[in-house]
């Protein structure tokens, strides 16, 4: 196998799959240039992208059956992703039960905002930004299959919490998600009232979105005071005590959900809600800060998140977590003390996290760490699309394709979100389904995806091994070499009666066809399974 180029490896790092276009403009450009526009998108210049987010397409299918004994007719119909830029008055109608409506127009939201993830992932300019979405969405877990609420809601989720914060401030994006209706449903502070508090969104802040179940010390220390730094108002890690308090801290954070109560009716927006009411309004003490009683409204949540956020552990937990993405399970630790050095004196300013990935990307550790990081199936799919130029149009048997590799788009059942280590996606099953996955791919199994001629054959003529070499060149930034290469040079000869030096003919169909088990051959090789 020949070196693979240095453009190649940052491109399949810094994106969801490696195109002819992609690789010109970094060596044209050069990295910090590429990576500054990268840092700063344009939604205008995506314009060919959001194009094809308003053609798609997604089937409706229902019935017969329905609520309250009403009988749905057998409905099958595509329609346009009508609900990406709804507000959440216009999504929260799905939820009026007063309005019969099938299950699957309640919960469409979630299908179209997966729908527009792939496109995007595929086509979008902004790959870095794409890469982040999904980073972010994975450590901000929602599971929208939890509830038919959370399902609506997703499209506000997508848009207005985790792509407009991707690059942004990890303190503001805290707080949006803190006030998301999804979020909210999800671990359950839509209920948190004083007396007692609910503790599961609480639980999650402390041991997934900041500080990581890392600085978790109530295995060591029971009281406050003992944890190390605690009686300097800097304590190294959490205790339960912290998560009660803090659970205590967001009550009343809930949603304008039309419920009654003893106050009267909440309005019925589907926005979050402040209930002063419900309010635990007495002191409290969070990672050894004092917070005295009667605050202003939010002011205790806010208190919470400003601690956390700004906490060391933070900076180390989820500046690891962004450079195992980018690289491999065990990234280096100086480039993750870079990262975070970078994270704690970004900590106001607007672009915190762009600044973030700029030190990481820029780093020598960056470039120099060697390859070994494997493609989740969403990568695996998505890249093997952008890398040989099919014509890409998610379906419903796409998406169960990925989902059954283990990948579970915006339903992984619990807060953690999926793991993002190689073991999770190499077992024997799996690892047979990623196979599987490019040879279903190739043949349209999934209906999603199709070639033309132009876009397989060369201009000129070519023979077997030519093809193979450029097209694993393409693939995997390298020409393979050895026995895989050999037989797949061979496995096209046979069209041409055994002679490797016979120019391919464009035309049969025999040899079309094989030209197709070519590329998911090299798909599947493990050059092209690892970023």
């Amino acid at each position: 196998m020949s070196f693979l180029s240095l453009e190649h490896l940052l491109a399949a790092r810094l994106s969801y799959g490696v195109t002819p276009g992609l690789m010109a403009d970094l060596k044209q450009r050069g990295l910090e240039a590429w990576l500054e526009e990268q840092l700063h998108p344009d939604a205008k210049a995506d314009a060919e992208c959001e194009a094809r987010v308003r053609k798609m397409r997604w089937p409706l299918e229902y019935g017969p059956g329905g609520e309250k004994d009403k009988k749905w007719p057998a409905t099958k119909e595509y329609l346009a992703l009508q609900h990406l830029e709804s507000p959440a008055a216009e999504l929260w109608k799905l939820q009026d039960y007063e309005r019969p409506m099938p299950f699957e127009m309640r919960v469409r939201p979630l299908d179209e905002v997966r729908a527009a993830t792939w496109i995007r992932a595929a086509y979008s300019k902004w790959q870095v930004r794409e890469i982040l979405a999904g980073f972010w969405h994975n450590h901000f877990n929602v599971n929208a299959e939890k509830t038919e609420t959370i399902a609506a809601m997703l499209p506000l989720y997508d848009r207005k919490v985790i792509r407009a914060h991707a690059l942004g401030n990890f303190r503001e994006m805290l707080e949006a998600v803190a006030t998301s209706t999804a979020m909210l449903y999800y671990l359950d502070n839509v209920v948190s009232k004083a007396s007692p508090a609910n503790e599961n969104y609480a639980r999650e802040l402390f041991e997934l979105h900041t500080l990581g179940a890392g600085a978790y010390r109530n295995d060591l220390y029971k009281r406050w005071r003992e944890v190390p730094g605690a009686k300097d108002g800097k304590p190294e890690g959490y205790i339960d005590q912290d998560v009660y308090e803090a659970a205590r801290a967001f009550t009343g954070w809930t949603v304008a959900n039309n419920e009654e109560d003893e106050r009267g009716r909440r309005p019925n927006t589907g926005e979050f809600l402040y209930l002063e009411g419900w309010h635990d309004p007495y002191q409290k003490r969070v990672l050894a800060a004092e917070f005295d009683p009667n605050q202003p409204p939010m002011a205790d949540g806010r208190a919470v998140l400003d601690l956390v956020a700004d906490h060391p552990a933070t900076a180390q937990h989820v500046c690891f977590k962004l450079c195992r993405r980018f690289l491999g399970d065990e990234p280096p630790a100086a480039l993750v003390q870079k990262a975070g050095k970078v994270w704690r004196e970004s900590a106001k300013a607007p672009d915190q996290i762009a600044r973030v990935i700029r030190a990481i990307v820029l780093a020598p550790e960056f470039a120099a760490h060697p390859r070994g990081k494997v493609k989740n199936p969403m990568e695996l799919a998505v890249s093997f699309v952008r890398a040989t130029g099919a014509h890409f149009h998610p379906t419903p048997d796409f998406g169960n394709a990925v989902q059954s590799m283990g990948y579970r788009l915006f339903n992984w059942p619990t807060p953690t979100g999926h793991p993002d280590v190689n073991a999770y996606w190499l077992g024997t099953n799996t690892t047979v389904g990623r196979w599987n996955l490019l040879r279903t791919l190739r043949a349209n199994e999934l209906r999603s995806t199709y070639w033309e001629r132009t876009d397989v054959f060369a201009k000129d003529e070519e023979t077997p091994a030519q093809f193979v070499a450029r097209w694993s060149q393409r693939l995997t930034g390298a020409t393979l070499s050895g026995v895989a290469a050999e037989k797949m040079v061979t496995y096209l000869a046979q069209v041409t009666g055994g002679k490797k030096d016979a120019s391919l003919d464009r035309e049969d169909g025999e040899m079309w066809e094989r030209s197709l088990d070519t590329l998911a051959m090299i798909g599947s090789s493990p050059e092209f399974q690892m970023r």
